[in-house]
């Protein structure tokens, strides 16, 4: 009896320290999501219920591993990398054996079988762990040139692995993560003058011989009428139709019944699922979406600036990164301001292994939230 109420102290404890509006935020969204794409199936934008069972799967899988790593400390979790870190790259160097499934120009899913997964989602989770661990170890000793040069090579090795993958979106919401951890981490102003002086002539490296004439097209499509008129059955038809769809949903939306009036959007229940939203639930269903996204986001910087220790703040930091460069780019996507990269508006796109690793990232900042005092620490020992 006294060990039931001992275990029943724990929970209130846990659930009396933990974040209340992040999870009920991101239970919403979920929510959402799962009426969403069962609505797709139903109106014939998704052609397999496999879909639908897929998604809902993850989200109860996600909130039950998100549930898990709120009750572990972060600490611990963050003591731990030298067992997940490996298999999380190892899996991502699976991409380049029979199991990678190739996808246009790139790969990025392994397949199972039964099963696909995409390790580059595991990775960010990992990323975002050990890359606070190495920063927050460092301390002061950050701007040391060898550290800073050890700390860049941490944070991009992720980028040219995604890279060689083929995947340039995901090598850039990595980099994203990697400069906005930087600046937690107090980078020297010298290393950012250097940085913005180096910037132009990378660049310029990277348009001229390391991008393929296709990836330059969709660059230099947003900002050329002429192009985006000739290319509007090719390059720009995604992009093209994803905006008319988006529009014409006006304030209102069409609603899910007159699919006849729906606009053919490719991967609009991936990709593209914000053109399906502005479709069906017009201005205001777009809206409602960003704003609960906005608040997602700001209540990952709350969560960082409330955090007790460095390690704390740069995990949540990274995790605001990473929904706010998906959140940005993805709707940046859909309106024709910045060019289609395959980049997932999170909770609400489609996809197993992003829906369950989103979660577990929101578990992490959880963690973070839960476990400001010693006293209600998982797995705390005096040494911590």
């Amino acid at each position: 009896m006294s060990n039931i109420k001992s275990i029943l102290k724990f929970f209130l404890n846990h659930f009396k320290h933990i974040d209340k509006i992040l999870p009920i935020i991101c239970l919403s969204l979920t929510v959402f999501d799962i009426f969403l794409v069962n609505k797709m199936y139903e109106t014939g934008v998704i052609d397999s219920s496999s879909v639908v069972t897929t998604q809902l799967t993850a989200a109860i899988l996600g909130i039950a591993i998100a549930a898990i790593i709120s009750f572990i400390d972060y600490k611990f979790i963050s003591k731990m990398w030298f067992i997940y870190a490996p298999v999380a790259v190892i899996l991502q160097l699976l991409l380049f054996t029979p199991l990678g499934r190739h996808r246009d120009d790139d790969i990025a899913w392994l397949d199972f079988g039964f099963f696909n997964i995409q390790p580059s989602e595991i990775l960010k989770f990992v990323f975002i762990i050990t890359l606070a661990t190495h920063i927050s170890k460092l301390g002061d000793k950050l701007n040391s040139p060898k550290h800073f040069l050890l700390v860049c090579a941490h944070g991009l090795f992720p980028v040219g692995l995604i890279l060689i993958q083929g995947d340039a979106g995901s090598a850039l919401v990595f980099l994203f993560i990697f400069i906005c951890m930087l600046f937690m981490g107090g980078i020297s102003w010298k290393y950012i003058v250097a940085a913005v002086a180096v910037t132009p002539p990378i660049l310029l490296v990277v348009w001229n011989f390391v991008m393929k004439e296709h990836h330059r097209q969709r660059f230099l499509i947003l900002f050329d009428k002429q192009m985006q008129e000739e290319e509007r059955l090719n390059l720009y038809m995604q992009q093209y139709n994803g905006t008319i769809a988006l529009g014409s949903g006006q304030l209102t939306g069409l609603g899910f019944d007159d699919t006849k009036s729906y606009t053919y959007t490719p991967e609009m229940y991936n990709d593209f699922v914000f053109s399906f939203i502005g479709m069906t639930l017009g201005f205001i269903g777009c809206m409602a979406v960003v704003i609960a996204l906005a608040l997602l986001c700001l209540k990952l910087l709350s969560n960082a600036s409330g955090a007790s220790d460095p390690l704390g703040k740069l995990i949540c930091v990274g995790v605001f990164a990473m929904v706010f460069f998906h959140c940005v780019v993805n709707i940046g996507m859909v309106l024709s301001v910045v060019p289609v990269i395959g980049i997932p508006l999170p909770f609400i796109s489609t996809g197993g292994t992003a829906m369950i690793m989103m979660h577990a990232c929101m578990g992490l900042v959880l963690s973070v939230s839960a476990h400001k005092e010693k006293a209600k620490h998982m797995f705390y020992t005096e040494k911590d």
